[in-house]
């Protein structure tokens, strides 16, 4: 299913002070940001509305405890009601652990935060682990959202199987789990494949797709394919990449998916710092300034957006 528009303003994407901001395509005088014109934003707490979601609100039955062979067994807990967990996730959070089954029968650890109709899905690099995401988790859950964060098959307490072809299928089992959950609308982000498999789940998914954040992201990943993704999609859309990573290897496919891009309203942000996905918030020197920008791209996503529609 093609996305719904979501009518962010280009005011709001250039609110933190960024000059990387684009007008709608082939509009005379909206030049491609470059490195030199693209800077971090300013530190401060983005704006939010009120939200009033009391915490277990209409909550559905959880999913049962799968037994199955984890992928990082000495990093693999279980949780007092059965689920196995990675050893990342604090021991307050892990009564928010669950197990999400793909669609070709993989068995996910996944972590479950917040409350309301308003989701959001954080998707991790290869490589990495739930973990990645979890802070911007925390606060976006603390804001009122609704959010899911998936441990890919083969990454840390979810299922090892033979290969990881269909890591697409993983970030279509979270994107269920959101509507499962209640949400009514859904702001999609990931990091390197992460985010590729975010705007492939994103572009045909059921729930109007509020905006997108794709980290470090490839333009094809196994058999997701990103720059056919985000040409249907027009939501608000967040791209992030350092010229450094991989000899500005990734930064080149990067620009290409930005580039085809249907959004009207879309960012690119290139941080220097030479790393790779939410290595550029968690181990970058401006790090703390992204990892603000990107929760506030998601509270201005959702505070704009329609729903009337």
């Amino acid at each position: 299913m093609t996305t719904l528009r979501s009518a962010l303003p280009v005011a709001l994407l250039c609110l933190w002070g960024l000059s990387a901001c684009s007008s709608a395509p082939g509009a005379a005088g909206a030049p491609e940001p470059t490195r030199a014109s693209v800077r971090l934003p300013s530190a401060g707490a983005p704006a939010q509305r009120p939200r009033t979601n009391p915490p277990g609100a209409n909550r559905p039955s959880p999913h049962p405890p799968v037994d199955y062979t984890p992928s990082w067994p000495d990093r693999t807990a279980r949780t007092k009601a059965g689920y196995l967990v990675d050893t990342c996730v604090p021991a307050s959070l892990r009564d928010r652990v669950t197990t999400l089954t793909t669609s070709d029968g993989v068995h996910l650890s996944a972590l479950e935060l917040g409350d309301g109709p308003d989701g959001v899905l954080l998707d991790h690099e290869q490589g990495y682990n739930i973990c990645s995401f979890i802070d911007i988790g925390k606060q976006l859950a603390s804001r009122g959202y609704r959010v899911v964060i998936p441990e890919y098959r083969n990454h840390g307490a979810s299922e090892h199987v033979a290969d990881n072809e269909h890591i697409d299928r993983d970030a279509r089992a979270g994107l269920a789990e959101l509507e499962r959950l209640g949400a009514e609308r859904v702001f999609l982000g990931g990091a390197s494949c992460g985010g590729t498999t975010a705007a492939v789940a994103g572009a045909d998914g059921e729930l109007p797709l509020v905006g997108l954040l794709m980290m470090s992201s490839p333009a094809r990943c196994g058999g997701a394919d990103a720059v056919a993704a985000v040409r249907k999609i027009d939501a608000p859309s967040l791209f992030a990449v350092s010229p450094g990573d991989m000899n500005g290897a990734v930064e080149k496919q990067v620009r290409e998916v930005y580039a085809a891009s249907a959004a009207t309203q879309k960012r690119l942000v290139i941080d220097r710092s030479g790393y790779h996905g939410t290595d550029m918030i968690r181990r970058g020197p401006r790090g703390g300034a992204l990892e603000r920008d990107v929760v506030a791209f998601v509270v201005a996503a959702y505070d704009t957006y329609d729903t009337s529609r």
